[in-house]
């Protein structure tokens, strides 16, 4: 039964969400805690894990999620079932892309759906930062922390262009420093 609800899970979220990984993650963290497949604490690590790792984060989520919930055959049918539509999806549109993509009606389809991927990728951020405690009423070191990292990870992504991998590698550095 685990086996299907994963493969349907993920087949799903595959079939309805557009913007890529990021933006499937708040449909993904909901059927995790539906299903109970693990805690938000440990889906949060797991997303972390998925972003940093190489490859697209939706199959990598899948794939540990999958793993998580029924071993190696979990991470193979939760594999199939976020690639398979993506897949399907992509054949079928670039048979018709050609044709289409001037066309007015699909280009106001596009223009829709660009700030709706925004605002998912930005509640997916807001309710990993809700998990984690990581927005609080409290002023403690932890938050004044958290929001220095953000601030200067931003700015060096923004103004001054740094590659994104550095970025990463040097707030897990500082998070070795100020959190071991």
């Amino acid at each position: 039964m685990v086996l299907w609800e994963l493969f349907k899970t993920f087949f799903i979220t595959g079939f309805v969400s557009f913007g890529g990984g990021y933006a499937m993650i708040p449909i993904i963290e909901k059927a995790v805690t539906e299903y109970g497949w693990m805690s938000a604490e440990k889906l949060t690590n797991m997303f972390a894990i998925a972003g940093m790792s190489p490859g697209p984060i939706a199959a990598n989520s899948a794939i540990l999620i999958g793993y998580s919930a029924a071993g190696i055959r979990g991470a193979i049918v939760s594999a199939i079932g976020i690639l398979l539509p993506s897949l399907l999806l992509v054949t079928t549109v670039a048979a018709f892309f050609v044709k289409l993509h001037h066309n007015p009606l699909v280009e106001r389809i596009f223009y829709g759906l660009k700030p709706l991927v925004t605002s998912l990728i930005i509640f997916a951020a807001i309710k990993f930062a809700l998990a984690n405690n990581m927005i609080t009423m409290g002023i403690t070191f932890r938050s004044i922390s958290y929001v220095i990292i953000f601030g200067l990870s931003l700015f060096a992504l923004l103004k001054l262009r740094w590659n994104p991998v550095y970025v990463i590698l040097l707030s897990g550095l500082v998070g070795i420093a100020l959190y071991s």
